[in-house]
């Protein structure tokens, strides 16, 4: 299996959208949803539907696989970075 995007998919709704300039709001009102579903969906807390999916894109213009494509992206940006190092805290003597 290649890389997991479905963490990435509601960022890159954010960026798309972010791109056209168009708000949360507009957005989800030209779409047919709720703005918080949106919001959801763009912050990871929402699983959107295809359907919801291909309401999004076509309002922002793009296609879904151009939502896929930059998800990927992302999350090939992510993989590469190196893994934080856990700071330890020194121990209190006494």
């Amino acid at each position: 299996m290649g890389v997991d995007i479905t963490p990435y998919v509601g960022t890159a709704f954010r960026l798309l959208r972010e791109r056209t300039e168009v708000s949360q709001e507009d957005l989800a009102f030209r779409a047919g949803l709720d703005r918080t579903y949106v919001s959801g969906i763009e912050c990871g807390r929402r699983n959107p539907s295809l359907k919801s999916m291909q309401h999004l894109a076509a309002e922002l213009s793009v296609s879904l696989d151009q939502v896929f494509i930059l998800a990927r992206k992302l999350a090939g940006q992510t993989e590469k970075l190196p893994a934080q190092k856990r700071v330890r805290k020194p121990r209190a003597h006494g």
